[in-house]
Parts: structure tokens; sequence; C-alpha cells
């Protein structure tokens, strides 16, 4: 376990400067922030029944958002993608290859998210006067908040890249179920102005409560009037995201592990005719 361990922290280490000079990736993420910031400029009211303004409650919740998208969107598309370029047959003949390549693509995505949101908030504080943690109480809230919604989400993308098709598919597959909770966990605008069904059925998942927890910390606590249950509710946070982070783990190594069982150098040379044929007909 420790040599893993190790291999997975040089193996994340090479990912992350292969990623540092990819200019499209880096793009890519940019643009989300850009995104946030030209949705939180154009608001003008404040959050029904408080006096915040609603610019903070929607960069506090992207803020969420971002990290909920690095975890359940990119990191399956990275999984699939390497997975097709024969990443995962490659790992069978690794000592240790699984646990190491999970703690690698962790790695990559927590030193990403955690620069995505640093840069949100921070273009936010000066451009548009968005919300910044009050106090080292706050910053401690939004350093757990952001540690346990990783653990939630990243070892769930894991799961999903393990089984997504192909990455032609992988985006489409995963797009509509993550907008819809981007719409319905209290992103955009408050939860309490979504009927109760649709707030039971987005407190099951973790980006409802990932955009509660970084509320917490950035705004102050007369928002808490626009909460479902009037408070924080941050020990049930806590609570939710640890189950996630429990269940995806429990999920992602043993499918992990059959997707790099179930491939072989036949599989993997019948993708590559397959890929070049549909690459040859569309043109």
């Amino acid at each position: 376990m420790t040599n893993s361990l190790r291999a997975g922290v040089r193996r994340g280490g090479i990912e992350l400067r292969h990623f540092l000079r990819n200019g499209k990736e880096l793009f890519g993420h940019l643009t989300n922030v850009v995104v946030a910031l030209l949705v939180a400029a154009f608001l003008g009211d404040d959050v029904p029944g408080t006096r915040i303004p609603m610019t903070h409650l929607v960069l506090a919740g992207f803020a969420a958002y971002l990290l909920f998208q690095v975890g359940l969107i990119n990191l399956p598309q990275i999984l699939v993608t390497e997975r097709e370029e024969g990443v995962l047959l490659r790992l069978r003949a690794t000592p240790g290859g699984i646990p190491a390549y999970l703690v690698a693509k962790c790695l990559l995505v927590v030193v990403v998210a955690v620069g995505t949101l640093a840069l949100l908030l921070a273009a936010g504080a000066l451009l548009v006067d968005g919300p910044l943690p009050r106090g080292p109480g706050d910053w401690l809230t939004l350093l757990w908040v952001t540690t346990l919604g990783l653990l939630a989400v990243v070892p769930l993308g894991a799961a999903i890249g393990a089984v997504l098709p192909n990455p032609r598919e992988a985006l489409a597959l995963i797009m509509l179920p993550t907008m819809g909770l981007l719409l319905t966990s209290g992103v955009v605008f408050p939860i309490t102005m979504l009927p109760v069904p649709v707030q039971q059925v987005a407190a099951v998942f973790p980006l409802k409560w990932m955009a509660q927890g970084v509320r917490s910390a950035l705004l102050p606590d007369t928002a808490r009037t626009a909460e479902v249950a009037g408070s924080w509710e941050l020990p049930l946070v806590a609570l939710v995201l640890t189950a996630w982070t429990v269940f995806g783990f429990l999920l992602a190594v043993p499918l992990l592990r059959r997707a790099a069982r179930r491939e072989s150098g036949s599989r993997l040379s019948a993708r590559r005719r397959r890929a070049e044929r549909s690459g040859a007909s569309a043109v």
C-alpha cells in the first residue's frame, strides 16, 4: 500500500505537469470561472427574505459546482479516454497499478479543483464584490467542506468512468443528469424556491450538501433563512458527504479492477479500428 501511494504521488505529479502545459484544458477551466462571474454580475436582487445579494449566493453555489464538475464530469472523461488508449491494459501488468492510478487521479483532481475554486473566489472578490470567508472558522469550514466534497465525488467519478462506453458518449451521458442537479441543488437560486419533492430528491446527492457547506463558509448567518431547515446543518453536511465518500471508494476500486481485467490487446485493437472507420466515414 505504501509503494502504491508513493507511485501514485509520483504519477500524479507527472500528470499535473502535463495538465499545466495543456493550454486547451486550462482554457476550459478558465471558461467555467468566466461563465460563473458573468452570471453573477448580471444579478442585482437580494436573496428573498434577506439582505444578502443574490450575486453572493450564486458565486457560493458555483464554487461548489466547479468542485463537483471536476470530479464528476472531467474525471470520467479522462478515465474513458485513457481506457481507450490502453492505460488500463498496461495497469494489469503493474503491481499495485489500480490503487496508484486512483491516487494519481485524486491528486490531479484536488489540485485542479482547489486552483479553480481559489481563482473563482479571488476574481469574484475583485470584479463583482463577491464573498470570502470572514474569519478563521469560516476558512476552516471551507477547507473541510472542499476536502469532503472532493472525496465524495472523485471516487464516484472514477466509478462512472470505469463503466462508460467511450469518450464520444461519455459527455452526453454525464451532462444531462449533472445539469439537472445544477438546477435543483440550490446552486443558482435558493433551494426553498423549488417544490418539496424536488428538494427531497436533490438532498440525496452530494452537490446539494457541498453547496450548502460552501454557503455556510462564504455567506453571513442571516443567509440561513434561505435554507430548507433554516440553518446550515453542518453535521448533516459532513455525514452525507462522508457516506458518499465511503460508497464511492467501495464502488470505484472493484469497477476499475473489473475494467482492467476485461482489457486485452484484441479489444484495444478493435476499438482503434472502429475509431479509425468512424473518423474516415465522418470525413
